[in-house]
């Protein structure tokens, strides 16, 4: 009986930890909520259009070299999800002022990208079908900075 006793109370502490760490953390709590699809939320949504805005800007003569671009701008992807076809390139471009950024498809297990500073890109080539969630290394965690690609033909 007593073993019984010690293990309610260690699983109402471990509760108890998850749940103040869920309300204390909701970044990391959403930051490791899986690989699905990324809500888009109004200051998302908001961030987002002053990233087009500021790629306007930056590059007015941009090429269309079929490459599917997505902005980092104040710690968000923009956009957050994108669907291209097997053989695509995605472009990652700093449009932030001063930040740093990186990509890394983690669950994929495709290495992080070198941080890349303002005006600075990385680019990769999803070539098979699936679902790649991927973040920020350094801002993934406490910002939340999360993307989504999915490859279907």
């Amino acid at each position: 009986m007593p073993m019984r006793k010690l293990m309610r109370s260690s699983s109402k502490i471990v509760l108890t930890i998850a749940l103040v760490a869920g309300t204390l953390f909701p970044a990391t709590r959403l930051a490791n909520a899986g690989g699905g699809e990324i809500e888009v939320t109004p200051e998302r949504a908001a961030a987002c259009a002053k990233a087009d805005k500021r790629y306007a800007k930056l590059y007015p003569n941009a090429p269309d070299d079929g490459a599917v671009i997505v902005k980092l701008y104040k710690y968000n992807f923009c956009p957050a999800n994108v669907t291209v076809k097997p053989g695509t390139t995605v472009r990652w471009i700093n449009v932030d002022k001063r930040t740093s950024h990186s990509v890394w498809l983690k669950d994929a297990k495709i290495d992080e990208s070198e941080r890349f500073f303002p005006e600075e890109t990385w680019e990769y080539t999803f070539d098979n079908p699936g679902q790649y969630p991927y973040l920020c290394g350094p801002h993934w965690k406490d910002e939340g900075m999360r993307g989504f690609v999915k490859v279907q033909p």
